[in-house]
């Protein structure tokens, strides 16, 4: 199939830089900061405090560790390149961040199909939960997400690197994106566009259906409890942690389906916000980590108080672990 006269590309160009460079400067560096220290707080205290050496936080702790690498594979650049008059990106360093942002968004849907499944299990299963969850499950799991990732992606940016092009590059775009990048590619990219879909079905949105169908299940036992009080909070956080998780599924599934159409802001949402807010959503609202906080605090300051924290250690199984 003729390809037209292809051209060499060394440079990129985003051009997702038109108007605002301050504004986005300083809403991105807020934005990342936020993701630095709250994910960062959160991995400080799982590793401190043993009362957080649980299934739940052990999940926790990689997604902060995820959110932290999602956000580092893209927001740097954007904030050098907003302080530049011209933004731009080598074809490898294209390649790299493509890599990297892909690998993150792959585990990341793997992950929080696991951490639903551990609340499942815990909430729904009680006296079966430390059979069902062992450590070693725990990480066989974890580290099956980080590799479903990692091979996602190395097939999405090897299909990138076989794309030509018949002129400069330029991207609407902050960042390089593999939709971005098959808009502005000549010749055949059926390829790349066909394992988006791929990955769409099976690293999105089949994850999202497990997600919602152990929500569901743990609802439906909520719905059982005789206690209100344990009700309201049950229903408080699941909700929560339901919104943080549509977000990010919703905005990730258009962003790789919607090849025809400029998504900025909807990569901004779930690459660059909801790493931000995973940290309030899933652990620093909840009392166990404030509690957790405030005995890493008292430690560090030598304070000989902690025998009154005993009664806040988590019960694993109940919905104090939600």
């Amino acid at each position: 199939m003729a390809r037209g006269n292809q051209t060499q590309v060394t440079e990129i160009l985003l051009l997702g830089f038109s108007h605002g460079r301050p504004f986005l400067f300083l809403l991105f560096l807020a934005t990342y900061l936020v993701t630095l220290l709250g994910n960062s707080a959160i991995l400080a205290l799982v590793l401190l405090d043993p009362h957080l050496h649980n299934p739940m936080y052990f999940f926790l702790s990689h997604l902060s560790w995820l959110d932290i690498c999602y956000s580092t594979a893209t927001v740097p650049k954007v904030l050098a390149n907003s302080l530049r008059p011209r933004a731009a990106i080598s074809y490898r360093g294209c390649l790299a961040q493509i890599f990297f942002l892909m690998s993150c968004v792959g585990a990341e849907c793997a992950l929080l199909a696991v951490m639903a499944y551990d609340r499942y299990a815990a909430i729904v299963h009680p006296l079966h939960y430390t059979h069902t969850m062992p450590r070693a499950v725990c990480r066989a799991m974890a580290a099956g997400c980080w590799l479903w990732g990692a091979l996602d992606s190395a097939v999405h940016t090897l299909l990138a690197s076989q794309l030509s092009f018949c002129r400069a590059v330029h991207l609407q775009h902050l960042f390089c994106d593999v939709p971005p990048l098959l808009r502005a590619a000549c010749g055949n990219t059926r390829p790349s566009e066909a394992a988006l879909h791929a990955s769409s079905v099976f690293v999105g949105f089949c994850p999202f259906l497990l997600v919602l169908g152990s929500y569901l299940r743990i609802l439906v036992a909520v719905l059982a409890m005789p206690a209100a009080a344990g009700r309201r909070k049950a229903f408080s956080t699941c909700s929560a942690h339901l919104l943080v998780v549509t977000l990010y599924f919703v905005t990730a599934i258009l962003n790789y389906n919607r090849l025809g159409t400029t998504s900025v802001v909807v990569s901004a949402l779930f690459c660059i916000v909801t790493p931000a807010l995973n940290p309030f959503i899933y652990s620093l609202r909840n009392q166990e980590v404030q509690a957790a906080l405030r005995r890493v605090l008292r430690w560090r300051c030598g304070s000989r108080g902690c025998g009154a924290d005993v009664g806040l250690r988590p019960q694993g199984g109940g919905i104090a672990g939600l």
